[in-house]
């Protein structure tokens, strides 16, 4: 499951989880795990909630955090 930051308008963006990223025919985005960037609870989320579904006309855009894996490629610098 990717990690994504979600930049929703007008407010702060949303650290969480995507099963999948959304397609031209969907219309909600669905985020596991939300929580701010600094790992802190959403003030406006009920303490237990777990996963929060956004209408995508809320949404500026959707940054995909690499993972573990694409952080350990290996490139060659010439000097």
């Amino acid at each position: 499951m990717p990690t994504v930051l979600v930049h929703i308008m007008n407010d702060d963006p949303v650290l969480g989880e995507m099963e999948a990223m959304p397609g031209p025919q969907d219309t909600l985005i669905v985020v596991k795990n939300p929580r701010r960037r600094d790992g802190k609870d959403l003030p406006y989320l009920e303490a237990n909630v777990s996963t929060v579904a956004w209408p995508l006309i809320r949404v500026n855009f959707i940054e995909i955090m690499p993972t573990g894996e694409e952080e350990e490629i290996i490139t060659f610098i010439r000097e």
